[in-house]
């Protein structure tokens, strides 16, 4: 059993070193773009023995702490995975207070006020209260001058893709384009103006918990040059020490960018 001493020296020590850690960053070697694959809220709520549902609210309650931490370093976009389109499948009685927790966690970012919402996914694919939500919450965060926050709900990248290619057919035929005229002239720009990102820097470093080791069809156009940091803990345990230790492991490489 761990004595208050011994618990009040670690976190003396745990405080110096996650300062030491946050001095060495280099201003300028700040990701502009994190995305972040929250994994893991699942797992925790089993090893301490609550409900699956408490697991999502711990992990809910881990994302307004993460997009402070990424607002002091100064990133201009977070994309945070919170449900894809795969988890849509799963048992009502885990989805539907899934949705709820995830339509109050994003009420609370907008109420917020530092930071511009902004839903990726695919909305349709949502009940109509949860997709009203994501709405409500871009229309009300539109003119603040923050970070923006990428909320990723519904989200499935070959879905993002398929979206993004289907809204360039329509668009170009609106304008009489031929199929063949569009296959001729199409090209990765023309399909990158379509994706949900669009106009968004592609994320330069894309993080992810619970020691799950791939993206799981996360960001997949945009990630094609990112850095990849994976982290054992599970969300809900993730710490500031361990964003700050993703953020040096970033800017101690040299990113090639596909050379």
């Amino acid at each position: 059993m761990r004595t208050p001493g011994k618990a009040r020296l670690r976190n003396a020590v745990y405080g110096l070193y996650e300062r030491r850690l946050a001095r060495s960053l280099s201003p300028d070697r700040m990701p502009r773009h994190i995305g972040v694959i929250i994994d893991g809220n699942r797992r925790w709520a089993r090893a301490v023995g609550d409900p699956v549902s408490r697991g999502h609210e711990a992990g809910a309650t881990k994302i307004s702490e993460f997009l402070d931490w990424c607002d002091e370093i100064g990133v201009k976009v977070v994309t945070v995975w919170m449900l894809s389109t795969d988890n849509l499948t799963r048992p009502a009685e885990e989805l539907e207070p899934l949705l709820r927790i995830i339509e109050q966690t994003v009420e609370e970012l907008a109420s917020i006020g530092r930071w511009r919402v902004h839903p990726v996914g695919a909305l349709d694919l949502l009940p109509g209260a949860t997709a009203e939500v994501l709405k409500g919450a871009e229309a009300a965060t539109q003119t603040v001058d923050g970070m923006v926050v990428n909320v990723a709900v519904g989200y499935g990248g070959r879905r993002e893709l398929a979206d993004a290619v289907r809204s360039l057919l329509l668009e170009e035929a609106a304008k009489g384009i031929s199929i063949e005229e569009l296959a001729e002239r199409v090209d990765v720009e023309h399909i990158a103006e379509h994706l949900y990102t669009k106009g968004q820097p592609d994320p330069d470093l894309v993080i992810r918990t619970s020691g799950e080791q791939r993206l799981g069809g996360f960001l997949l156009w945009q990630s094609a040059l990112s850095e990849f940091y994976f982290c054992e803990a599970l969300w809900p345990d993730f710490r500031h020490v361990d964003f700050l230790r993703a953020i040096r492991n970033y800017a101690q490489r040299e990113r090639r960018f596909g050379t």
